[in-house]
């Protein structure tokens, strides 16, 4: 996963707006062809990524009424969207260009690869126009983040 332009912005919890008015937008782009446990795996860690390279997303712990916790969840949302790997590619790249936006992703060593070593020695001998992407996250200004994405299906 590669995380890039990180921004203080991005930090700033915006607790009570609807996530349609919240100044920030977080998107997970998956591979539509992707078989479901996949997806969901690639989804999952992508949520991961996001949130250790971005706390602030998450808004504060609560309580129900009968006093149990529950840890605090994304403020801003994440709509999950689905791309063929081509387009994936494309949109990491423009992404990758934009300073304000952070990019997380999962290129497909990643999901083959069952020690975390031998991922990162795969991708170390991956020229990056090679890899192949099953899912890309990306955080920014709701309307970069929107253009980028442009019309692109919710994952079904």
């Amino acid at each position: 996963m590669t995380a890039h332009n990180d921004n203080a912005q991005h930090d700033i919890p915006r607790t009570g707006l609807s996530t349609r008015e919240a100044p920030l937008k977080w998107v997970v782009v998956i591979d539509a062809d992707l078989p479901a446990g996949r997806a969901v795996n690639a989804a999952a860690c992508m949520a991961a990524a996001v949130g250790k390279a971005l706390p602030g997303l998450l808004g504060d712990d609560g309580r129900d009424a009968s006093g149990y916790l529950h840890p605090g969840l994304p403020w801003a949302g994440c709509s999950v969207l689905a791309a063929d790997t081509a387009t994936l590619h494309a949109l990491r790249e423009k992404a990758a260009a934009k300073e304000d936006v952070f990019v997380a992703d999962m290129p497909e060593p990643a999901q083959t690869s069952r020690i975390y070593d031998e991922y990162l020695g795969l991708l170390a001998g991956t020229k990056h126009e090679d890899l192949t992407y099953h899912a890309v996250a990306l955080v920014g200004p709701r309307n970069r983040i929107s253009k980028l994405v442009g019309k692109l299906p919710l994952l079904r």
